[in-house]
This record gives C-alpha cells, sequence and structure tokens, in this order.
C-alpha cells in the first residue's frame, strides 16, 4: 500500500509485490527519462509515450505537482527570459507571477518554491485548479492548459477529486512497471527501506 501517500491526504492503493529492483540508484539514469520542466505537451506525450504510459496516464501522475517544491531554477525563464524577446510568461497569471518574482529575485536566488502555494502539503486537486487559473508553476505544469484533451481533463479533475485519486493510483501502479528487472537481475525486497 502506497502510505506515503494517505499521510499527506491521498488516497491508499495496493502496489503489486514481487518486483525485482536494483541495489544502486544512479542520479544521472534520470536523464532523458523524466521530463524537463519546460516540456510542452507534445514533448510530455513522447516521453510518457516512450515508457508506454497514455497521454491521460501522464495528465494524472502530473498531480503529483500538488505537493512539493521546485528550485526557482527550475522555472525562473518564465518570470524573466520567456520566449524570443525575453519577457515574462504571458500565460502566467500577473499577481501569481508577481508573488514568484519577490520569492524569486532575478539575481538568482535558488530556494525552493512550493509547487501548489494553496495546500503545499496535501494530496489534493488544488494543482489543476493553480492549473487552470494559470498558476502552473512549471511551463510544463502549465503546458496541460494549451491542448483541448489534456485541458479537458485538468477541468475534469478540479471538480472531480475521486476520480483524480483513482486515476493517480492506477497510473502510479502502470508507472510502477516500467523496465522491471528479471531472472536473476536485482532483488525482491522484503523491507522496502532495506537493501540486500
Amino acid at each position: 500500500m502506497a502510505s506515503s501517500l494517505k499521510m499527506v491526504g491521498g488516497s491508499s492503493y495496493q502496489v503489486p509485490a514481487g518486483r525485482r529492483d536494483g541495489n544502486v540508484s544512479v542520479a544521472g539514469e534520470t536523464n532523458g527519462n523524466l521530463p524537463p520542466p519546460t516540456a510542452n505537451v507534445n514533448q510530455l506525450n513522447q516521453i510518457f509515450g516512450s515508457k508506454g504510459l497514455s497521454q491521460a496516464q501522464m495528465v494524472a501522475l502530473s498531480g503529483a505537482h500538488t505537493v512539493g517544491m521546485a528550485q526557482c531554477s527550475s522555472f525562473s525563464s518564465r518570470l524573466y527570459s520567456y520566449g524570443t524577446n525575453g519577457g515574462k510568461d504571458p500565460s502566467m497569471d500577473p499577481a501569481y507571477l508577481a508573488t514568484l518574482s519577490t520569492q524569486c529575485p532575478q539575481s538568482g536566488a535558488s530556494q525552493p518554491v512550493a509547487m501548489d502555494p494553496v495546500t503545499p502539503n496535501t494530496f489534493d486537486t488544488n494543482y489543476y485548479a493553480n492549473v487552470a487559473a494559470n498558476r502552473g508553476l512549471l511551463a510544463s505544469d502549465q503546458a496541460l492548459l494549451a491542448d483541448n484533451s489534456t485541458a479537458a481533463q485538468v477541468l475534469g479533475y478540479t471538480t472531480s477529486p475521486g476520480t483524480f485519486q483513482t486515476d493517480f493510483a492506477s497510473a502510479m501502479v502502470a508507472m510502477g512497471a516500467i523496465g522491471v528487472l528479471t531472472g536473476n537481475q536485482g532483488t525482491i525486497r522484503t523491507n522496502c527501506r532495506v537493501v540486500g
């Protein structure tokens, strides 16, 4: 069961047991496997699709951004050097842009900023409400509103938290099936916190 999600207000769900995992994690292995914060919907679809995940699963998984923080460097281009003219991102709510500019001055401060400024420690649908109100923190978040089908899913989640929770759990289980080791590779852990 995904108990960490439940601890921040999400629904618990069953995680299939018996997955073989490696014994080490290498940060460099994420390169090309995780979307950059500047990705548009086509790029998001390509990256998630290359892992066998659908566009609908990608939108559901993006909801994980309702908790956690992002470094200013991952979105500061939206505040100071957006597009070919190097201005502010016109898709961003002006009041939110002003708030972020004070939290992340152009001088290059890189403190963390809440991905969801309303309920940063609660797993809820405020992420989608923020995106719908042009307050998506990352360009890749706000990009979900630029495509008709992803925008419809974003707006649907704002009024149907139960659907989001169900879709998120299903997408997490699907994501957990990516790149599973087989045969003698890796180990099946009896305690997820202990390697070996």
